[in-house]
């Protein structure tokens, strides 16, 4: 029998069938982009809208609240939620970029931030699902795409915002969803089966975590997903607060930490095929306690921009890390659905706490103590894994 008719005799494997390399790449730079976009322009917001930090938490909140709901949202078919997260995108941008007071704001976020969850989630699960092995590595390659989106945010922030306002950008940007989502859903690949397959790997089966793994992995991302959005959403605002820097030298911190996440998720990646991944996000973590401290005490700005660029480094190999242990254990859609999602809750609660502290105290400084708190919290819970004899079996 001819090859192409085998093929087309086979059954379509829809754990891994959906957008190709190229439409994922485009897609999760976009959901990078989305996530980080408040952090630069918080100050803008805040200066036109006339808002309290506290009330720039409260849009933090609204995005990632909605992001949460969306990694809850994925169901089936990953890439029709791929579709329907860049299509949610597309609507909630174009609708921020008109918006104008805390109340549109809050509504437009909500909803970009349901897309973006939506799509983050069911990009990282089909990965997951693709690459059976080397996962956490396949995972590093992915999030530096998503790294590298959130880097340009800044870049562009700096660039677009004095020249232009929000509205012009914030709209392109919205179109470029609805580009990624026809081309995903229109060219997709890997029809067949997960990519390094062996014979008999073909179509793993997915199983159900027990609970125990289950609740250790959520509040992983629960707790990681608030640190990193601690610092990406309000280190603009700190640098701008207390060197008294114009906006480009404001964007320093927040440019070069998410510079070394990229940077370092290809580093990760690299080093995850020599190293365990659990070796991986220990050291990380360790390293990154300490320079959280020096960048909370520091009073000078080229120290702190020295800080961000090292804790970017040190935090690259938690996400995907973590997400490549979790996906070696294969659980159902729905399991790694509502781990992603935890993340996305962690960064809507513990940006606003820090947003609270700091009008309630009066010192961004001292809020700066919630992320700290976070990076401790998440090294004590490495040393903890659920058991060995916990993970579930075929």
């Amino acid at each position: 029998m001819p090859s192409g008719t085998h093929e087309q005799t086979r059954p379509l494997d829809n754990n891994t069938f959906g957008p190709a390399s190229v439409w994922l790449g485009l897609g999760i730079l976009l959901t990078g982009l989305g996530t980080a976009i408040l952090g630069p322009i918080l100050p803008t917001l805040a200066h036109n809208w006339h808002i309290t930090d506290q009330q720039s938490g409260h849009l933090i909140a609204a995005k990632f609240i909605g992001a949460f709901l969306g990694g809850l949202s994925v169901r089936g078919l990953l890439r029709r939620s791929i579709l329907a997260g860049a299509l949610c995108s597309f609507v909630g941008f174009a609708a921020f970029s008109f918006a104008h007071g805390l109340a549109a704001g809050m509504a437009t976020l909500f909803v970009s931030g349901y897309g973006v969850g939506l799509s983050i989630t069911a990009l990282n699960i089909l990965i997951g699902r693709r690459y059976i092995t080397h996962t956490g590595a396949a995972l590093s390659t992915l999030n530096f795409f998503w790294s590298l989106g959130a880097t340009l945010c800044g870049f562009l922030a700096a660039l677009l915002l004095p020249r232009y306002g929000l509205h012009g950008p914030v709209l392109i940007f919205a179109a470029l969803f609805l580009l990624a989502a026809f081309g995903g859903w229109l060219l997709p690949s890997h029809r067949f089966g997960p990519t390094g397959a062996t014979k008999g790997q073909e179509s793993l089966p997915t199983i159900a975590l027990p609970r125990l793994a289950h609740i250790h992995f959520a509040a992983l991302l629960f707790f990681y997903g608030g640190l990193e959005t601690c610092l990406t959403a309000w280190l603009t605002t700190y640098s701008l607060r207390y060197e008294e820097t114009q906006l480009l030298g404001g964007q320093s911190a927040v440019v070069l930490l998410w510079g070394a996440l990229t940077i370092g998720r290809v580093l990760s990646s690299a080093a995850m095929r020599f190293f365990s991944e659990s070796a991986a996000q220990r050291v990380g973590l360790i390293l990154s306690s300490t320079l959280l401290t020096a960048i909370i005490t520091t009073r000078s700005s080229g120290w702190l921009s020295v800080y961000c660029l090292l804790l970017g480094l040190s935090l690259a190999p938690f996400f995907p890390s973590t997400f490549g242990i979790l996906m070696r254990r294969r659980p159902h859609s729905q399991q790694a659905a509502t781990i992603m999602a935890a993340s996305g809750l962690g960064a809507a609660i513990f940006p606003w706490v820090m947003g609270y502290v700091s009008t309630h105290t009066g010192s961004l400084r001292i809020a700066m103590a919630v992320p700290a708190a976070l990076v401790l919290l998440l090294l004590a819970m490495s040393f903890f894994p659920p058991d060995a004899e916990n993970k579930a079996t075929v």
